[in-house]
């Protein structure tokens, strides 16, 4: 068990919210960082050099989306204080030096930032999960997703039902570029693991009684060259005590 703990969220997790439950989101919160940056870095830099295979994945053709995806990001990044962005490399807030790799874009930026990222591409009439870095998946698994449209990636979730279905694909459809938006979600946990990878045939167990409270900032937003819209997870957990309910 890796306890790797947050002790505040900048939203109310536990609010009641209709799905999909979108808001939007001022484009320069589109990156977060908090109180537990250098430990789940620290996991992110173990993840990605022991089990690369399993947080990072990439379909033919989405190589320009995540080349501009990176771009977005350190275009970010440069805005801020906490981050020394150079030509070929970045100082990141715990005193890391990351090198900027052109051509391995998504693992540059698992080893930037807290946020995952799953690069969504319009294939016919859906949008197709083409690429993502996912160190820290919330009970489910890469690779039974990657190159998977958007209802085939939400299985088994029980309420996300034609309407549901429908209506995310109008979501995806009319994310604007400069105009990201957000949303929320949150469950118990009985551990408070960041990489909780599950399949989808895995038996599902509530966890009301579990002593962590995982919730996820999660982001949309297009990227203007590719068109290509990309789904953020910022990840956060919390300890009962530090969660009003």
């Amino acid at each position: 068990m890796r306890k790797i703990l947050q002790t505040r969220v900048p939203y109310d997790p536990l609010a009641m919210v209709g799905l999909p439950g979108i808001a939007p989101m001022p484009p320069e919160n589109w990156i977060l960082v908090d109180e537990a940056y250098g430990r789940q870095m620290a996991e992110r830099e173990r993840l990605l050099a022991e089990v690369r295979q399993d947080v990072l994945a990439t379909t033919e053709g989405a190589e320009a989306a995540c080349e501009e995806l990176l771009e977005a990001v350190l275009s970010v990044l440069e805005a801020r204080d906490d981050f020394a962005v150079g030509d070929t490399k970045v100082t990141c807030p715990d005193g890391r030096v990351v090198k900027v790799d052109q051509k391995d874009p998504l693992a540059t930026l698992g080893r930037l930032v807290q946020q995952d990222f799953c690069v969504h591409e319009k294939r016919g009439d859906e949008h197709v999960m083409t690429a993502a870095v996912l160190c820290f998946p919330a009970s489910w698994t890469l690779a039974e997703k990657i190159g998977k449209p958007l209802t085939t990636i939400h299985v088994p979730v029980p309420e996300y039902d034609e309407s549901i279905a429908r209506r995310v694909q109008r979501l995806f459809d009319g994310i604007k570029v400069g105009r990201p938006m957000w949303r929320k979600n949150a469950h118990w946990y009985r551990d408070p693991d960041l990489f909780h990878p599950q399949t989808e045939n895995a038996p599902r167990h509530q966890e009301l009684e579990g002593d962590f409270l995982r919730t996820e900032r999660q982001s949309l937003l297009r990227l203007p060259k590719t068109q290509a819209v990309v789904f953020g997870i910022h990840t956060f957990v919390l300890a009962r005590e530090n969660v009003d309910v």
